[in-house]
């Protein structure tokens, strides 16, 4: 055998999977690996003298087949292979722009542009003007060349960078452009002053004033306009723009607030509704603090204080303006829908005036409508209100209660009690006289000492004292023999009917017998038609239009095979 071969089959001995561990080797290599974890054993150390970890997981270890075939303890495969590194440009570095700082050029070289004389491009890609006698000719005004682009290889964060390249100076000659335009429509704005204060359109020094006030609003309004566009986007409850500055939902409370249901303890007080946190009332109403003076009187009170209602009342009138044909809108012409509000109102104040007028003429009444309220005139009133000396409500105008529909505490016949107020041996009574019957008259102590001592009628002991034997007339008598002997007549037909019952039974049997072998062949019919491939089977064939009788159905039943049936096997035996 040669050397060369020699040492291919040591190569291929080399590269031949290792043979399986005994399992004494095997306990030996957990052993070893549990002491090197202890502590008790040296780690192991790779090809550059290191310690290896002896934690570290197998799967991270061991050493792949195709990179080691020793088998030795390394981590190298875990590194970063300076083979297969590549060199990356720093993330500082960008394609150059431009043309490149040096002479130019006086003579046309071979290869250069035609139109320019430019030796980076040619003259398809050439983008100055068309010259009419190209640089290749005329031999003069050679461009300069520009940057070679060299493909730059960047690294991951290089690609990622949006601001890699750019050129901070760009921005800055957008805000002088900027700041030039601003400049220019502030002269104007001010000229354009000048020329109406020498004009005399101006009538007085107020008015000169106040349009001076006006154009210096609006000059700072043209200014601050981009950040007006943003304003109602900004100011939405739920997104936080700012991390420092602190948005709350409409619902929601801070924390240094006091809760709603915290501010007054007491149960009769206003209503809070946990699911809306709302609550409408206010909750100091029963400690007759004034509304204003406290610092939350419910949300009704917000809700329905300043320009609400007014605004809901044009609201309205303009949906029902609306209706009958005149197009206004609160949103889009607010002055004349308000205008034609007050219009409205001036023309229906004269309107019921004058109709009241008319009616006080015809009829008369004035001297009623003078009177005094009704409350002055009675001189009373259910509603209990305590003042103090200077007229504040110290106690008083609670929630009314609200009353029953029925009539209660009506009391009759001299009872102190009403009717159900005593109870005994399953009777109702009245309390006061432990009287039993409704609607008597009360006798007070008397009534209970004779109902303890004697015996009371009940309603069973009337009804059994009215059902009482008397003596029969002669027409009772009479109605009674003639009731047996209808009752005698009644036992002849139902004698006869006897008979002809046990034909009716005969008749019903033969039906059965007759459903019952009808129903044999149907089944042995169905077994046939179930061998039959479904796809020749016929149409509807084990389809029955005609409803079944009495009898059919009972020999079905009788004929059913039942498989939760014990004795369904012996069947055919």
């Amino acid at each position: 055998m040669s050397k060369e071969e020699s040492k291919v089959s040591e190569e291929i001995v080399d590269l031949e999977e290792p043979k399986k561990m005994t399992r004494e080797d095997w306990r030996k290599k957990k052993e070893l690996e549990e002491q090197r974890k202890l502590g008790n054993a040296p780690a192991e150390v790779d090809e550059e003298g290191k310690d290896i970890n002896p934690h570290i997981p197998q799967y991270i270890s061991s050493v792949p087949w195709y990179i080691d075939p020793s088998k030795r303890p390394t981590l190298r495969h875990q590194r970063p292979q300076e083979e297969n590194q590549k060199q990356f440009a720093p993330i500082g570095d960008w394609y150059k722009r431009g043309v490149q700082e040096k002479l130019v050029s006086t003579k046309f070289r071979k290869g250069a542009c035609e139109n320019c004389g430019a030796m980076t491009h040619k003259k398809k890609d050439c983008l100055e003007r068309p010259r009419k006698v190209g640089a290749k000719y005329s031999g003069s005004g050679m461009a300069p060349d520009e940057h070679h682009q060299i493909q730059l290889s960047m690294d991951y964060d290089g690609k990622r960078d949006r601001w890699n390249g750019y050129d901070p100076d760009e921005h800055m000659r957008i805000v002088e452009e900027y700041a030039k335009v601003d400049l220019a429509k502030r002269t104007l704005k001010a000229q354009k002053l000048q020329e109406e204060l020498a004009s005399g359109k101006l009538m007085d020094q107020a008015n000169s004033r106040k349009h001076l006030d006006d154009d210096a609003a609006q000059d700072h309004s043209s200014e601050d306009e981009d950040d007006d566009k943003y304003v109602d986007d900004f100011d939405m409850p739920g997104q936080n723009f700012d991390s420092k500055r602190r948005i709350t939902v409409r619902n929601l409370r801070i924390r240094e607030d006091i809760a709603k249901y915290l501010r007054n303890l007491d149960p009769n007080s206003a209503y809070y509704d946990p699911k809306t946190r709302a609550m409408r009332e206010n909750p100091y109403s029963n400690t007759g603090k004034n509304p204003e003076e406290v610092g939350y009187a419910g949300d009704n009170f917000v809700r329905y204080s300043g320009d609400t209602i007014s605004m809901a009342q044009t609201q309205l009138f303009a949906w029902e303006a609306y209706e009958k044909g005149s197009e206004v809108h609160l949103q889009a012409d607010p002055t004349k829908l308000e205008l034609l509000h007050q219009s409205y109102k001036v023309k229906k104040d004269d309107f019921k005036e004058k109709q009241k007028e008319s009616i006080l003429e015809k009829y008369g009444g004035q001297e009623h409508l003078d009177a005094p309220p009704r409350e002055l005139l009675l001189a009373q009133t259910e509603e209990y209100v305590e003042y103090s000396r200077h007229g504040a409500v110290l106690k008083g105008q609670e929630k009314a209660v609200a009353c029953s529909k029925y009539e209660e505490d009506v009391l009759i016949n001299n009872h102190t009690c009403i009717w159900g107020s005593y109870w005994k041996d399953g009777h109702w009574g009245y309390k006061c006289c432990h009287s039993m019957v409704k609607q008597s008259y009360c006798t007070g102590e008397a009534g209970k000492k004779v109902v303890s001592n004697s015996c009371i009628p009940f309603e069973d002991d009337v009804e059994e004292a009215e059902t009482s034997e008397e003596p029969k007339t002669l027409l009772q008598m009479h109605q009674e023999k003639m009731k047996d002997k209808k009752k005698k007549k009644k036992s002849k037909k139902h004698r006869d009917s006897d008979s002809s019952d046990e034909e009716d039974e005969a008749k019903k049997k033969e039906k059965l017998k007759k459903a019952l072998s009808a129903e044999e062949q149907r089944l042995k019919q169905v077994a046939e038609m179930m061998q039959f491939d479904e796809r020749k089977r016929p149409y509807n064939s084990l389809k029955e239009v005609r409803e079944p009788t009495e009898e059919e159905m009972e020999a079905f039943r009788m004929k059913r095979c039942r498989p939760d049936d014990p004795m369904a096997s012996f069947l055919g035996q």
